[in-house]
């Protein structure tokens, strides 16, 4: 007597697939993993085309790095790399693509201003996030990640305005205020408002 073959069981597909929009894949075991990701990559540099870049599009890389522990994603102009801590695919689809977004900013941002300096969440940074559609977006995220507390050690002050600022590491020689070079400068580096080092003092516990 023949028998029926029963036919194969589909495998349900993840919840993070779900968004044709954006398909992240998980690494095997669902352990973070590091590597190129080729659909991502050609996300971002379909979005620097869309918005006139085309030239930093032939060179935007996206790799997932399961060495980032704190941050959700890097951007490295010099590369124009972009870098994404694996844990972002718990988070679904949606965050990874407004990380992507938020990096993809950073690289635009320089990418325009080519040797100018500027600041790394500024007016250039916010005008690209815009263009992106997450206009508003803020400097640093709020997600569930471990964060590591690093101690500033050293204090400066603007010798023009008074604008004080703490660090974690001494500033380069000749910094000067971003704020006033704007204001006064057209945001070229003048002496007039260069940050003088000055007596740390721990900021108040609240």
């Amino acid at each position: 007597m023949a028998t029926k073959r029963k036919p194969p069981r589909q495998k349900q597909a993840p919840a993070w697939s779900s968004n044709p929009a954006i398909s992240i894949r998980p690494a095997r075991g669902d352990l973070p993993h590091s590597g190129r990701d080729e659909q991502l990559t050609d996300i971002a540099r379909a979005w620097c085309r869309a918005i006139g870049t085309v030239d930093l599009a032939g060179r935007v890389e996206v790799v997932w790095n399961a060495r980032l522990q704190t941050t959700a994603g890097t951007a490295c102009p010099r590369n124009s790399c972009i870098e994404l801590n694996p844990l972002l695919r718990t988070f679904g689809p949606a965050q990874v693509r407004r990380t992507l977004k938020h990096e993809a900013a950073h690289l635009i941002a320089h990418w325009r201003a080519g040797r100018r300096r500027i600041q790394t969440h500024g007016d250039e940074w916010r005008q690209a996030c815009a263009e992106l559609g997450i206009a508003g977006e803020p400097a640093f995220h709020d997600l569930p990640l471990a964060r590591r507390r690093v101690p500033r050690k050293f204090a400066y002050r603007c010798r023009h305005c008074g604008f004080t600022v703490q660090r974690v590491r001494l500033f380069a020689p000749y910094t000067a205020c971003y704020k006033c070079c704007k204001k006064y400068t057209d945001g070229k580096y003048h002496a007039d408002y260069l940050f003088l080092r000055i007596p740390f003092s721990p900021a108040p516990v609240r």
